[in-house]
Formats: structure tokens, sequence, C-alpha cells
């Protein structure tokens, strides 16, 4: 790390495993096992056997009480929808984390600056400046830290020094988790 003008300078050593560890953590990249989508997909797969065995029944059913397959035909129609909606959102998120990482192959230079009111991150000379008021959220982990507001960044715990996490973890607490 460097000083230059009371600002503090992280180099970034780059390795694509690291990124993806965290990124693609546990099921966060399956289209039907991930945190957001697997709640949808047993709650649709519930309302279709509840379906299906009042399809299977429907000739018992009373001319009263055939309002109930109306009314879970509904309920499938409605989980089916919000199950779409979330795989397609896992879908987008993953297409974006793969090209994030697919830059990260050819990265000569990955350097986050920052000073008490800025926070400056070097990407192969594509420079984003952020004030820290504009970082809506914050995450600090043993694994990595994650900022979020105009852009939105994760730097993993093994891409720097020890002591360069821990002082990107103070400015973080500092300036973000106030």
């Amino acid at each position: 790390m460097a000083r230059l003008n009371d600002d503090k300078i992280i180099n970034l050593q780059i390795s694509k495993k690291d990124f993806e560890e965290i990124y693609l953590n546990g099921n966060q990249g399956s289209l039907f096992l991930s945190p957001t989508v697997k709640g949808k997909l047993i709650t649709t797969i519930v309302v279709a056997v509840i379906l299906l065995v009042l399809f299977y029944f429907k000739d018992d059913l009373s001319k009263e009480k055939f309002g109930i397959l109306y009314f879970v035909s509904f309920l499938f129609l409605l989980c089916a929808v919000y199950l779409s909606l979330a795989i397609n959102k896992v879908s987008k998120w993953k297409k974006e984390v793969v090209k994030y990482l697919k830059t990260l192959e050819n990265t000569d230079i990955y350097q986050i600056q920052f000073n008490a009111k800025v926070f400056k991150v070097n990407l192969n000379d594509n420079k984003e400046t952020s004030l820290w008021t504009e970082f809506t959220a914050a995450e600090i982990s043993d694994k990595f830290i994650g900022l979020e507001g105009k852009f939105n960044y994760m730097f993993p715990k093994k891409s720097m020094p020890e002591a360069d996490f821990e002082l990107l973890k103070e400015a973080v607490q500092k300036n973000v988790l106030k």
C-alpha cells in the first residue's frame, strides 16, 4: 500500500477463482436451488400437488366446492409466475457475474484508492469514482467486503494483503456503516 496526499491505495492481486468462490458460493448461481428461487419452487410444487389431487377427485366435489379447484388453479398460476420471475432474476444476475468474471481474466490493473471523502476503483484504466455518501449499503465478512451504491463492488480478502483488508474494512465501517 502506498500513500499519496492522504489517499490510501490498495492494489488487488486478481484471481478469478477468489471472486467465483464468493459470487457463486453455495447454490447462488443455480436457477432452481438458489436462495432467491428455492422457496418459490417448493411452494409451486406443493400447490401443483394439491391441484393434481383436486383434479383427481374433481368428480367427488360438489357444485359448491368446485370453486376450490378454480382458486387452487389461480394460486398455481400465481406461484408459477413468481417462480418464473425469480428464475429470470437469477439468470440475469448470473449472466452479469459471468461477464464481470471474464473481464477479470485479462486484468492488469485493479486498484482501490480512497480518502475521507472519495472512493475510486481503477480496473484496467476504467476509473469509477464515488463519494462515500453515495454508498447505500455495505457488507463486511471474513471473506470479502461488499459495497452497494452508484457502483457495486465486492473485494475478496484473498486479493489483498491482510493489512490492506483491515484498512479497507475500517474505512467502510467509518464511512458507510456509521
